[in-house]
């Protein structure tokens, strides 16, 4: 199909020029250009408003994010070839970063394809479309990851919540090979086993890769509380860095049996307790029977999906770290994170502050993380920022 022209309304064209890549519906020139004339994912060429071509994408009359630029070339759309060029870019770019295939291959706008993620597992890629575009152009991209990976299985995850919003069905599908039940992550020189198709996200959670690893370089010797564990990717971490002890909380029994059989792999048995039930009720029991720690990690689900959620959202991290503070021995380690892209990172460090204070403690920020490079962030789309880690010492009031 040809790209059909959508065109700005006049001075609507300046934030592309400035680098981003997503155009609003407001900003459509719609008695010139009508959205209702176009199918969700197909390919448009964005115009500015005097009709000069500002590159190739594709729409989506029915999202508040109508279109998405994928090229500066109005002759160049969201095809094999861009495709493979795209992911040879990001491959290269992964391969000068680590020395083994475990990885966010394709980070959407990060990677300038938006609407796609595609995490890798060795010779399995996890592949997430959250675009009517890319969803459209399913094919192309199974074609594109054959010519440049040559992957033994593809596993389409495209069960994420944000395809609600481009209109889209969810669904798990196995696209090449065959899915195995577990996938396998190296990491820090340990072996995880993770869900093949019923784990949480893509089955790991890479971004969070440099943040585990100095979380476990300062374990030696505490007694370390893993909070929202997973399948034990801090609390195993921690272990095998010389933890004395970790405690590792999770709710999904799925998850769970991940985390014991990794500790299995691990050797760590004598050494790691997991705790299955929620996360704020588990620390309150923790509480009550006077347990402490010397280090907490809280890696919670996203809090504040929505800007509505704001306030909410920051209320319930307050909550948590205040229970995980009153768990810290005298002088204790905190890790707090959040995955809410509207909770900034002085926001996070400000609620552990300010909760420490609450219970007459100091708060000293030794180091503060974000999503490893394997997410790369678009620096005119902050939106693509999204994780932050406050390290805190926690001690008594100087």
């Amino acid at each position: 199909m040809e790209h059909a022209p959508l065109k700005l309304k006049p001075r609507e064209e300046r934030r592309l020029r400035g680098g981003h890549l997503w155009v609003f519906s407001n900003e459509v020139d719609t008695a010139a250009t009508p959205l209702t004339d176009l199918e969700p994912g197909q390919p448009v060429v964005i115009q500015a408003s005097n009709g000069k071509p500002l590159g190739a994408g594709y729409a989506n009359p029915h999202s508040l994010i109508c279109a998405r630029l994928v090229s500066r070339d109005a002759d160049k759309g969201l095809d094999r070839s861009l495709l493979v060029h795209r992911l040879k870019v990001a491959l290269s770019a992964r391969q000068a970063m680590f020395d083994r295939p475990f990885y966010r291959l394709v980070h959407g706008e990060g990677d300038f394809l938006p609407g796609l993620v595609v995490d890798r597992y060795d010779d399995v890629c996890v592949v997430q479309m959250g675009t009517a575009g890319m969803e459209r152009a399913r094919e192309a991209i199974l074609e594109a990851l054959e010519k440049v990976i040559r992957p033994r299985v593809v596993i389409l995850r495209n069960d994420t919540s944000v395809r609600e919003q481009e209109g889209l069905e969810r669904y798990t599908e196995t696209a090449v090979g065959s899915a195995p039940e577990t996938l396998t992550v190296e990491e820090g020189g340990m072996t995880f086993r993770v869900p093949g198709v019923g784990g949480q996200k893509t089955g790991w959670f890479f971004d969070h890769r440099e943040n585990r690893d100095r979380f476990a370089a300062w374990s030696h010797g505490r007694r370390v509380l893993d909070v929202y564990s997973y399948v034990g990717g801090f609390g195993l971490r921690a272990a095998a860095a010389g933890a004395e002890e970790v405690v590792a909380i999770e709710r999904s029994e799925e998850a769970l049996d991940h985390l014991q059989d990794n500790t299995e792999v691990a050797g760590l048995e004598d050494r790691v307790a997991p705790l299955h039930g929620e996360a704020l009720e588990v620390l309150k029991a923790l509480r009550e029977d006077g347990e402490r720690f010397d280090a907490v990690v809280l890696d919670p689900p996203a809090f504040i999906k929505r800007k509505r959620d704001i306030k909410s959202g920051l209320e319930g991290y307050r909550h948590l770290n205040q229970l995980a503070l009153q768990l810290l021995s005298k002088d204790g380690l905190l890790l707090s994170a959040s995955c809410s892209h509207h909770l900034g990172m002085d926001q996070l460090q400000d609620a552990v502050r300010g909760r420490a204070r609450h219970l007459d403690r100091d708060a000293a920020v030794l180091a503060r993380g974000h999503q490893g490079p394997d997410h790369p962030i678009h620096p005119a789309i902050p939106e693509t920022e999204y994780l932050k880690a406050v390290f805190a010492r926690i001690l008594p009031t100087q």
